[in-house]
């Protein structure tokens, strides 16, 4: 960077300036900051475009000098051309044999001539590298006779040439005698910002030697007014005639240099690739500057074809390109619950019926990779499950489980009911939806729901999880399984119950359970998820309240105290944070408890519930055992006696010192949680409960300290609200004690 007399250069001040306007335009979101960063490099004409079309639009050709070699040194290893004239510093090997032998590399002196031991002096200035052999083997000739003569050429001489003018960086350059005006160029980065691409200028002896427009090379790989440059000469890059912008739909978006004031529209679009096949050569807009008048800006709109590409452009001129409309004049589309979204041509009369012929066009993809995927899934499963080496009979009933689940889910089912055409006024650009049965299309193809269809039209049909239908309109499958006659899915009909599904199973076995029967269903699962997670959440936020409560007491302990509190309050901390991340990974089963009477025997007594898509009955056999854990002497699953109660298990497993009786809570095998304070108790107490077969008796930890967490642990209340809402079992519990 120049300074003069310590103070900055003033083109720098005004980059400095550009700099800080720049960044205040950058913070309004413009353009990109790699945009602006190149914007402090860019010309007056460059910032003006950037600042009109947001874009900062490159110079055409520059791109082409911006992977500048690192050297320019002379060259040994290059093919030397046969016009090339011998010069001093040119190195030569001479290599001879017959009646005398000759090896000898000589360079060419300031005189131009070599010396050769017993031959003497050659003249070589000016020789062309194809006669070099010839004049050295005359030379050998005229004293010894017989002697075969090989010349190559090694290192070449290097020339000084002079970059000046609008260069990027002018200066002196050293390069080899073979370079040409291009390569020169590249040495010097090129011309900058203001420079001419169109007029460089090869100056020898006072005089111009060779003038080069570097757009027929970079556009058209016109190399034909390159030329070989020779020691000491000027390389001079003038200022640029006045520059164009091309912007908008054309395939080389630039800045462009007027060569000469007749350049025509057509010329540079030449120069700049043509069009696009979405340029949209009807519409063409060209903002022209008038420095002299009173509103310099002008905007007209012209086509490109016949006088419009012939229209002269002048310096400043930004001529912007638009795109076609992407709009179909003769289309029509089907999308949706259908084989393949299509725009289709219209045709005058079309219908509906003539978009969807049959009703296999709307079998959707998704359906038919479903279809496609069965086999897939089955071997998939059967691999992964021999992989972890399952048992028999655990892959068996698993490999069932997961079969009978995809029951009834081959295809995606259709909304016959209602498919909607949307069509657009283009008079006043309104949109029309148009409903339309879509069943009636085919069961009666001349009636008023084969809509006739309008160009522009698009056809939607819905699924009926798109739109969701009555449920006396769905299909509906579910699932029986366990203690009846024919376990399996069955299709059913709106208003059936679980009374009809039992009795499509053919009615339950002698070993059925009532009590324990379970009820499944999808949708339930779904609200339980969240509402499980809600629980976690409001657990978490009371789990940091009671930290931060600690922490502020910390401030009033001795340090002792404070040290083994604090101790005590981060094992309490990790300990709460690992079981919230269990909680979290609880799965609820959207069960659905029936609330039964004990005594219960009839399966007719069962709820009248309407049966949904995918519920799920299971039907158990009367378990055996009763199940104890929690604060008890030994987990275990004593056998279940006829009129038990809670307590007697109680004494059966054994309470430990800690255990929080009062709070014990049994979880019913029909999805149901009691505790003491969930009804009343004959004395208060929860002791005296009849326990079913198949039941959990639950005895929480009785924990002094009084921590958001061993409170939520500690009262029933919370869990058998939670267990009991979100449809959680005993391993759910067994999972976070463990």
């Amino acid at each position: 960077m120049r300074e003069r007399n310590g103070e900055r250069d003033p083109q720098q001040r005004r980059l400095d300036r550009d700099s800080r306007f720049d960044g205040s335009r950058m913070q309004n979101g413009d353009l990109s900051n790699r945009q602006w960063n190149a914007k402090k490099e860019a010309s007056e004409f460059q910032k003006f475009v950037a600042d009109n079309t947001g874009k900062l639009l490159p110079i055409f050709g520059t791109s082409f000098f911006a992977n500048t070699p690192s050297t320019f040194a002379p060259v040994s290893n290059a093919p030397v051309p046969s016009d090339y004239a011998l010069g001093p510093g040119d190195e030569l090997t001479i290599r001879g044999w017959g009646t005398i032998d000759i090896d000898y590399r000589a360079t060419v002196d300031r005189n131009g001539t070599i010396s050769i031991p017993t031959i003497g002096t050659v003249a070589l200035a000016g020789v062309k590298a194809s006669e070099a052999q010839n004049v050295i083997r005359a030379a050998v000739g005229r004293l010894y006779k017989g002697v075969t003569v090989n010349v190559s050429f090694g290192k070449l001489r290097a020339i000084t040439v002079y970059v000046v003018g609008q260069a990027k960086r002018p200066g002196t350059y050293t390069v080899s005698s073979l370079s040409t005006l291009v390569t020169a160029l590249f040495a010097s980065g090129g011309p900058n910002a203001n420079g001419s691409m169109r007029h460089v200028q090869v100056k020898r002896g006072g005089r111009v030697a060779a003038e080069l427009d570097l757009y027929a090379f970079v556009a058209k790989g016109d190399k034909s007014g390159d030329v070989k440059l020779q020691d000491g000469d000027t390389i001079f890059i003038p200022p640029a005639g006045g520059f164009v912008a091309l912007t908008g739909k054309v395939n080389s978006p630039a800045i462009f240099e007027l060569k000469t004031g007749s350049d025509t529209v057509e010329s540079l679009l030449d120069v700049a690739g043509g069009l696009p096949v979405v340029a949209d050569p009807r519409r063409a807009f060209l903002e022209r500057i008038a420095p002299t008048a009173n509103h310099p800006r002008s905007v007209e709109q012209f086509a490109l074809e016949g006088q419009g590409l012939k229209r002269t452009l002048k310096n400043g001129d930004v001529l912007n390109v638009t795109s076609i409309t992407p709009d179909f004049s003769n289309a029509v589309i089907l999308r949706g619950n259908v084989d393949q979204p299509v725009r289709a041509p219209f045709k005058n009369g079309m219908r509906v019926s003539d978009l969807i012929p049959n009703r296999e066009y709307l079998i959707s993809r998704a359906s038919t990779q479903h279809q496609n995927s069965v086999l897939a899934d089955d071997e998939n499963e059967k691999s992964t499950l021999d992989r972890k080496e399952k048992k028999t009979e655990q892959y068996t009933k698993q490999k069932s489980e997961s079969i009978a689940s995809r029951i009834g889910n081959l295809i995606e089912q259709v909304n016959w009911d209602y498919a909607v055409i949307e069509r657009v006024n283009r008079n006043d650009l309104t949109v029309k939806l148009i409903p339309f049965n879509l069943g009636n299309v085919f069961t009666n193809p001349n009636g008023p729901d084969n809509v006739q269809l309008q160009p522009g039209d698009t056809v939607t049909i819905f699924s009926q999880d798109d739109v969701a239908v009555p449920m006396d309109k769905r299909q509906i499958f579910a699932r029986v399984e366990g203690e009846v006659k024919v376990p399996g899915v069955y299709q059913l009909s709106a208003g059936d119950t679980l009374q009809t599904l039992i009795a499509k199973a053919g009615g339950p076995t002698a070993n059925a359970y009532l009590f324990g029967t379970g009820f499944y269903r999808e949708e339930v699962r779904k609200e339980q998820e969240v509402n499980l997670q809600r629980a976690a959440d409001r657990l978490e936020t009371q789990i940091r309240s009671e930290q931060s409560a600690q922490m502020a007491n910390l401030a009033a302990m001795s340090p002792t105290e404070a040290a083994a509190s604090t101790a005590q309050f981060e094992a309490q901390r990790r300990l709460a944070e690992e079981r919230i991340a269990r909680f979290r990974k609880l799965q609820p089963t959207g069960r659905i408890a029936f609330g039964l009477d004990l005594n219960e025997r009839s399966f007719a007594r069962l709820p009248q519930v309407s049966l949904q898509n995918g519920d799920r009955l299971v039907v158990p056999s009367k378990p055996a055992f009763v199940h104890v854990f929690g604060s008890v002497n030994v987990e275990a699953s004593p056998l279940w006696r006829p009129n038990s109660r809670v307590k007697d298990y109680l004494k059966l497993a054994g309470t430990t010192t800690d255990a929080d009786v009062d709070n014990t809570f049994v979880m019913r095998v029909d999805g149901t949680v009691v505790s003491s304070d969930s009804q009343g108790w004959f004395f208060g107490k929860i002791g005296g409960l009849e326990v079913m077969p198949g039941d959990t008796i639950v005895v929480p930890e009785k924990l002094d300290k009084a921590t958001a967490w061993s409170k939520f642990m500690q009262g029933a209340r919370e869990w058998t609200q939670i267990l009991a809402n979100l449809g959680l079992g005993a391993a759910a519990v067994k999972t976070l004690r463990d």
